[in-house]
C-alpha cells in the first residue's frame, strides 16, 4: 500500500508538470494530452513552427531527439519523436528540472565518448542499426557490459521521461485510447436499459 502512494503522488507530479508545460507557447510538436481544444469560430493559439531549445544545446538537443525515438517508436501510432517529446524534456531542463538537467547533460557526453570508441563517430550520426546496439549495452541489465553503470543511470533518466512525455501528451493517450479526449455532446445513456435494477431509480424530472 505504501508503493500504491509513492506511485500516485509521483503520477500527480508528473500530470502537474505536464499540465504546467501546456501553457508554453514555443512548443511546435507535443501538445498536453487533455490540452483544452478550441471549437466554433475561436481559432486555436498559434504555435511555433519550429521548437528552439531553451537548456540544451542544438547538438544536445536532436541527440535527445533521436533517443526519444528509439525508446518510443512510432507503429499503428506517433512515437516520441513524433510527439515533440524533446521539446518537453527541454522544457523541463530550461525551466529547473534538476534532475534532468546536469545528469541529462553529462549522460549525453557518456553517449557520444562510447559512439566514438565503438563506431568513430558522435551518436547523432550513427546508423538506426549501431545507434539502437549501443543502447542495447546500457538498456538491459543482462547486456549491459561490467563498468557501464553511468551509462545505465543515463538510460533509465532518459526512458523515464521520455515516457512521462510521451503518455502525457495527446499523441500518447490517443495511442492509449484514454477516453478523456472523447468529446460527447450530450452524455450517453446507460446501455442497459432492461436491467431490472433500473426500476430502484428514481424517474427523470420533466
Amino acid at each position: 500500500m505504501a508503493n500504491q502512494g509513492s506511485d500516485r503522488r509521483a503520477v500527480l507530479r508528473m500530470l502537474a508538470k505536464a499540465a504546467a508545460a501546456s501553457q508554453f507557447p514555443g512548443f511546435s510538436r507535443w501538445v498536453f494530452g487533455q490540452q483544452h481544444e478550441h471549437t466554433g469560430n475561436v481559432a486555436p493559439p498559434p504555435r511555433a513552427p519550429n521548437y528552439q531549445p531553451s537548456y540544451f544545446s542544438a547538438f544536445e538537443y536532436r541527440t535527445i531527439d533521436i533517443l526519444t525515438g528509439l525508446i518510443i517508436p512510432p507503429d499503428e501510432s506517433p512515437g516520441a519523436q513524433e510527439a515533440g517529446v524533446s521539446e518537453f524534456i527541454d522544457f523541463l531542463a530550461a525551466h529547473g528540472e534538476e534532475e534532468i538537467r546536469q545528469p541529462m547533460r553529462d549522460g549525453l557526453k557518456w553517449l557520444d565518448a562510447t559512439a566514438k570508441k565503438d563506431d568513430g563517430a558522435s551518436f547523432a550520426v550513427l546508423s538506426n542499426k549501431q545507434q539502437t546496439e549501443i543502447l542495447k549495452t546500457v538498456a538491459y541489465r543482462d547486456g549491459a557490459a561490467q563498468g557501464d553503470s553511468e551509462g545505465q543511470a543515463f538510460f533509465r533518466l532518459i526512458r523515464r521521461y521520455t515516457v512521462m512525455g510521451y503518455y502525457t501528451s495527446r499523441a500518447g493517450l490517443t495511442a492509449l485510447d484514454y477516453p478523456g479526449l472523447q468529446f460527447y455532446t450530450e452524455s450517453p445513456s446507460c446501455p442497459h436499459a432492461g436491467d431490472p435494477e433500473h426500476r430502484r431509480l428514481p424517474p427523470p424530472r420533466v
